[in-house]
């Protein structure tokens, strides 16, 4: 699934972060990292993307909005281990 220069922009932010997810995950999160910073539909997303982690602020940026992104799918994660208890 996870396929395309853009795509290998976020495995290499991800590597960066020293974050590991699952092909689905990293669709996922690929996705909404698009979405989140408009650049759905952009001429070169993967252009878009490389610049923007390029950029200080922008980095900081796509950073919280990862480490976020990870809070909430442990948090989601952990309420499902817990309803099955």
């Amino acid at each position: 699934m996870v396929f395309g220069v853009s795509r290998a922009v976020l495995m290499s932010i991800l590597s960066d972060m020293r974050v590991l997810l699952s092909e689905i995950e990293s669709e996922q999160l690929y996705r909404e990292v698009l979405a989140y910073f408009g650049l759905v539909g952009a001429t070169d997303e993967c252009q878009a993307l490389e610049a923007a982690w390029k950029d200080p602020y922008n980095r900081r940026e796509i950073e919280e909005f990862i480490k976020a992104w990870l809070r909430r799918k442990r948090r989601k994660r952990e309420e499902a281990i817990a309803g099955v208890v």
